[in-house]
């Protein structure tokens, strides 16, 4: 089985998009599929998420330059099977630096393609920064497949369109002619509205074969997780947040058809 990559973005920040891709990639790594998290947000928070420390010299911006090979990059974490790139502040001026190289949308997809050649990991996920910037774009470039997070309010859905104009400009340019959009992941539902239900059906409307049946709750847990350095199903295993995850994980094993090396 090849290696398949994802890239988690939504320009719009605060819609759970790096609480996901933390989460699901813990989720994957329990069901021992071997998964890669590449956090290229110079926040760092998907890295601190999973108790891993920022240093300096550790991101991608160093493989990008050439001053490190991407497998070099590679750490282990304290969960079996997961695996990561972590993030830090010089990631900041790489969106500078990518729009004075001539191929400046493919350069990510270039400099991880070792990883994905290797073999090494059953999956790749690229959590993006806030912003369809240069990052963002590049991870788009280099993903087979766009994971959508959207906050079940109105607000989050104005960029959806945005987003999925974006896909098709770079499928028409012939970028990234693979890529496709995997799914549509509601987050944030608070059963006490009726304003989330309504966000739910109307996506559903819309998107109704690109939606994931899973959705995330609004719950304190999954916001207090972060700052213990530790995914959902370890921080709060027993919790709604963590069955949700659950659930996703194996929502996204079946859809993707994700399946543990021998």
């Amino acid at each position: 089985m090849s290696t398949k990559v994802f890239t988690i973005a939504n320009q719009k920040g605060g819609v759970g998009k790096t609480t996901t891709a933390i989460n699901l990639c813990a989720g994957l790594a329990a069901k021992k599929v071997k998964t890669l998290l590449i956090d290229l947000d110079p926040q760092a928070n998907a890295t601190s998420g999973v108790g891993q420390p920022k240093k300096e010299g550790t991101s991608l911006y160093a493989a990008l330059h050439n001053e490190k090979a991407v497998l070099d990059l590679v750490q282990e974490t304290r969960y079996t099977n997961l695996f990561i790139i972590p993030a830090e502040v010089d990631l900041a001026a790489i969106e500078v630096e990518l729009s004075q190289k001539q191929d400046y949308l493919i350069q990510i997809r270039e400099c991880i393609k070792p990883l994905v050649e290797s073999g090494d990991f059953d999956v790749i996920i690229m959590d993006c920064p806030p912003a369809l910037g240069l990052l963002s774009m590049n991870s788009l470039a280099a993903a087979d497949y766009l994971l959508i997070t959207l906050q079940c309010e109105y607000l989050a859905m104005e960029g959806l369109g945005q987003i999925l104009q974006v896909v098709d400009q770079l499928k028409e340019a012939e970028v990234n002619t693979n890529l496709e959009v995997g799914g549509v992941i509601m987050t944030m539902f608070d059963a006490r509205t009726k304003l989330s239900q309504q966000v739910v059906d109307e996506v559903k409307y819309h998107f109704k074969d690109q939606i994931f049946k899973t959705i995330i709750p609004r719950a304190v847990r999954l916001s207090e997780a972060p700052s213990f350095g530790k995914p959902i199903l370890a921080y709060d295993p027993k919790g709604r947040g963590s069955k949700a995850y659950r659930d996703l994980t194996k929502e996204t094993i079946k859809r993707f058809e994700l399946k543990k090396k021998v």
